[in-house]
């Protein structure tokens, strides 16, 4: 049975949440609507990391690059990964405009898997109630009889909020493509799901230009950023450009056309950078670099692989576009994620 702690948060905002000892600190918090920042709760990223200053905490242990040796010795951990041993007080950032959506457990059915491209599909989820999200974040969805969750970001824009959309690309010898979605998940079958997560998400302030640059499935979220900017103001200007290595990795391009010809300020771009003959050649970085003298008042959303998501924003800075309008996600290897029950 698990005994359950009080972890106390200071910084700019103060609160008080109760966390079981096989609970993670982040779930606690985001489960009680006290917003930590958070990015790919699989420990990899930093983003979530927190300064323990009373009582302990178990956590695994955290690459160098993740932590520096000397943010341990001082007593940060990333909140994602640690559960509390004791009463804990902790030291967080908080920001006013992140996303505050309470974290939930849902269950859905699968109601289509739809073939996008070469070993990508489409995931629609039906959940039993519908999901208060923004649009750019995602869910984890749990792997069944693996112990595992793996993350996939909502395509759908939140006003569809009880069809949820994934995009997912086969991983050879992956647990969750290769060994379920790809193998023996079909219409009808039950998942269940936890979220959502994540602070790449779609700035409701920002109203100049916007430029999307997406590799791979990293083109899942910035649909849902795209269609919610464009039902909020049809008008935007909206630059999309997806970046594949070959041309059977490219999908919904008819349907990026369409939005188009219904908005006259989308523009849409796909780009290959192994083969010639479809698309544009080369990489999206260098597409949007040859495509504009200056990027000075726009804002720009990347997700893609990390070396992608690198170069993209390289070439927004070169185009003197400000570093904070600039927002991304790195899709990086998936790790075996423990499940951890809130």
């Amino acid at each position: 049975m698990s005994v359950r702690h009080r972890v106390q948060v200071s910084g700019s905002v103060s609160a008080s949440v109760e966390c079981a000892d096989d609970q993670r600190l982040l779930d606690a918090f985001l489960r009680n609507n006290v917003y930590l920042p958070n990015s790919c709760n699989q420990g990899t990223c930093g983003t979530c990391r927190v300064k323990v200053t009373c009582g302990s905490v178990s956590a695994p242990t955290v690459d160098d690059d993740v932590l520096t040796p000397e943010l341990q010795a001082e007593g940060y951990v990333l909140a994602c990964q640690s559960t509390p041993d004791s009463d804990v007080t902790i030291e967080a950032p908080t920001e006013s405009s992140a996303p505050r959506h309470r974290l939930r457990d849902l269950t859905g059915t699968v109601s289509e898997i739809r073939a996008l491209a070469r070993d990508t599909v489409a995931v629609f989820v039906d959940v039993t109630e519908p999901l208060d999200f923004s649009a750019g974040q995602y869910m984890e969805i749990t792997v069944p009889g693996a112990g595992l969750s793996r993350p996939y970001s909502m395509a759908n824009p939140p006003s569809t909020d009880s069809t949820l959309e994934f995009h997912v690309r086969r991983v050879a010898g992956g647990t969750a493509t290769d060994r379920w979605i790809f193998d023996s998940l079909s219409s009808g079958n039950r998942v269940d799901l936890r979220g959502p997560w994540g602070d790449f998400v779609h700035d409701l302030e920002t109203t100049g230009p916007m430029i999307l640059l997406a590799g791979g499935t990293g083109l899942a979220p910035l649909k849902s950023i795209a269609l919610e900017a464009l039902s909020l103001d049809p008008e935007r200007e909206v630059h999309l450009y997806h970046g594949v290595r070959y041309a059977d990795d490219l999908y919904e391009s008819d349907f990026w056309r369409s939005i188009g010809v219904a908005h006259p300020g989308f523009r849409y771009q796909p780009c290959v950078s192994r083969e010639t003959g479809v698309g544009r050649p080369g990489y999206v970085g260098d597409a949007v670099a040859d495509d504009f003298a200056t990027l000075r008042g726009a804002v720009a959303y990347v997700c893609g692989p990390p070396a992608m998501v690198d170069g993209a924003i390289k070439a927004c800075r070169r185009r003197r576009m400000s570093a904070r309008h600039i927002h991304r996600e790195k899709y990086t290897p998936a790790t075996e994620l423990a499940s951890v029950e809130g």
